[in-house]
């Protein structure tokens, strides 16, 4: 007993005196973590380093002491630390990251692969943080065997290789006149052909000729240039696309330059033409893949690009093109659309507002395009929201599809068709601003059902399917317009997509509205369009379709027109169907149910068909309708 007694409390003072020693550990981690954050990496290994004596089995100051040490760049000793956290926690994901960015750093290539596969195999769901490792190290591959061939061509003597390298020791003379340096750039770009060359620009510190030489860099720079600085840039950026075309790592060492970053936005507002295009040329280069994509989001603030790219659409020449082709492109990364929020009520709304209102003076495609971009923006909830509560953008919507009753170009047409589908994307938000605008857009859609282009008419019932919801004056006023009449014309020819917007938009109207019900039993005689849909693959069309046809039996006449057809087989069907939306099966037993009690000799149909059941498990529907 005695010796148990001596083994408890012994058990007792460690599990105390370890209790301590892990408070002691945490705020000297700490302590370093507030170092790491200041950049002091020293002080910080020192504290990691003096927590790991209180607590030698703390998984964290292993891995936040490797951190430091990868900033310090000793490598070795980051590793060893990441091994020992893997003794304390075998998956330690911070631990593989940490080791593999040490290989890599080393050129332990393999080693460093081998790390980020155990990443993904500890935690399938970080595929997308184990794609960036791999390209991180396979783009390094790339970049070592470029500069071995690169350097094999000068030990050769091959005359190009060479005179790369005497063009920069030429470029690199100081105090020369700015034309000098001018005319050295361009020989330089004729003189990269393929990537050997780019890599020896690379390796021979070609970029660093903006940092390094000061005529070069101030007439780079000059906010305002006169007629030599502004060729010396656009030479520049003639060398740049030479040197970075198809070259990951010349386009991510380009963009670490700080006056590059900086001039890049500031050459865009330029105003001067040959700038803006030759630094959109470059731009382009990163934004047509997913690397250079991530490159521009890592290094530059495009919280103003959306804005600046977008007052290319007024530009007549390519300049318009190439701005739309770089926001297409850089929409596909969610960082971008992050950033776009920012500025998008105080800068980006007017200036598309501005746009739309000027649609008939403007180049139409690029219009088209920019419109299409904003619509696509519109799947991140918080722009959309903004956009949805503009006035003035509902107001410039509105104004561009007046004005196309006026201009019946086909570049116009495509800016019409582009801004029905902002305006469907914006209706997926519900607000008074849409309240608001409501009776006015139906009826602009109304109008636009007599266009000749399916695709606006298309568009145009989208639109309506998705405001009528908002106002009740305004399903008043389509179905004074003839929205039924026309609808049922629509779903007797159109295709799927027509046939999902006009039923829903048929729907909305019945549900509420008598007249609309009548003028759908006198449209749809015995009601053969709605029966068609009923048999539809499409769910939604089969439960708008359900739900109209219930809504419509209340007309006198109505049920008794469906005494000869198979409505009871085809509800009967759907109503006790495995359908994955329930709405329809409700639907469908709910039509049934009323079906059967506008007109009793349905009855005798359902007993045949063994649906008794069914309609007696559907009348609850019925009774709370």
């Amino acid at each position: 007993d005695g010796f148990l007694a001596i083994l408890e409390k012994d058990a007792k003072e460690r599990a105390k005196r370890r209790k301590r020693n892990e408070h002691l550990a945490n705020a000297l981690k700490e302590k370093g973590n507030d170092a790491f954050r200041k950049g002091d990496y020293v002080v910080a290994i020192q504290r990691y380093t003096e927590g790991l004596e209180k607590l030698k089995d703390k998984q964290e100051l292993y891995t936040n002491r490797a951190q430091a040490y990868l900033k310090m760049q000793e490598y070795e000793k980051a590793i060893g630390d990441c091994e020992w956290a893997l003794k304390c926690n075998e998956k330690c994901i911070k631990a593989y990251f940490l080791m593999g960015k040490a290989h890599l750093a080393l050129k332990h290539l393999n080693e460093s692969r081998q790390c980020y596969e155990k990443i993904l195999q500890i935690d399938p769901q970080k595929e997308s943080l184990f794609k960036d490792c791999m390209n991180e190290v396979n783009l390094e591959e790339k970049r070592m065997e470029d500069e071995e061939r690169a350097m094999k061509e000068v030990e050769s003597g091959r005359l190009a290789a060479l005179s790369i390298k005497e063009l920069l020791q030429k470029l690199d003379r100081p105090d020369q006149n700015i034309l000098y340096y001018t005319g050295g750039i361009r020989l330089l770009t004729g003189a990269i052909k393929d990537c050997t060359e780019q890599t020896l620009f690379r390796t021979n510190n070609g970029f660093s000729i903006l940092k390094d030489n000061e005529v070069v860099r101030r007439g780079f720079c000059a906010e305002r240039k006169n007629t030599a600085e502004v060729d010396l840039s656009v030479s520049l950026l003639f060398l740049w696309q030479a040197v970075c075309t198809g070259n990951e790592e010349n386009q991510r060492l380009l963009l670490t330059y700080p006056d590059v970053n900086a001039q890049l936005p500031k050459l865009l507002s330029s105003g001067v033409p040959e700038i803006q295009k030759q630094t959109l040329a470059l731009i382009s280069l990163y934004s047509e893949n997913e690397n250079g994509r991530r490159l521009l989001v890592r290094h530059q603030d495009l919280t103003k690009w959306l804005q600046i790219l977008m007052t290319f659409v007024s530009s007549t020449d390519a300049r318009a093109s190439s701005a739309m082709n770089i926001l297409s492109n850089l929409t596909e990364e969610e960082r971008f659309k992050t950033q776009c929020r920012v500025m998008l009520s105080t800068s980006v709304l007017p200036l598309f507002t501005q746009l739309l209102t000027s649609a008939k003076l403007l180049n139409q495609a690029a219009l088209a395009r920019c419109i299409g971009i904003m619509g696509n923006l519109c799947a991140d909830v918080v722009i959309r929201m903004q956009m949805a509560e503009c006035r003035e953008c509902w107001q410039a919507c509105l104004k561009l599809v007046d004005e196309c009753f006026d201009v019946s170009t086909p570049k116009y047409q495509e800016c019409l068709f582009a801004v029905l589908g902002l305006m469907m994307n914006l209706l997926l938000e519900s607000n008074g601003i849409i309240q608001h605008f409501a009776v006015d857009i139906s009826g602009r859609c109304m109008s636009l059902l007599r266009e000749k282009d399916g695709r606006i008419v298309t568009r145009a019932i989208g639109v309506l399917s998705r405001i009528l919801p908002a106002s009740s004056s305004a399903v008043e006023e389509a179905v004074k317009g003839g929205v039924v009449k026309k609808m049922i014309k629509f779903l007797k020819a159109g295709g799927q997509i027509t046939s999902n917007y006009g039923i829903k938009t048929l729907s909305i109207c019945t549900r509420s509205n008598r007249q609309a019900q009548e003028d759908l039993v006198k449209s749809d005689k015995k009601f053969t369009v709605l029966l068609k849909l009923l048999e539809s693959e499409n769910e939604m069309i089969v439960g708008n379709a359900a739900f109209c046809l219930g809504q419509c039996l209340v007309v006198p006449g109505a049920a008794t027109s469906l005494l000869n057809s198979n409505v009871v087989m085809i509800l009967l069907k759907r109503a006790g169907g495995d359908a994955t939306r329930t709405s329809v099966q409700e639907n469908a037993a709910i039509a049934l149910g009323k079906l059967c009690v506008a007109e009793p000799r349905h009855i005798v149909q359902l007993r045949k068909l063994n649906g008794l059941a069914i309609l007696n498990s559907s009348m609850k529907y019925v009774h709370s309708t």
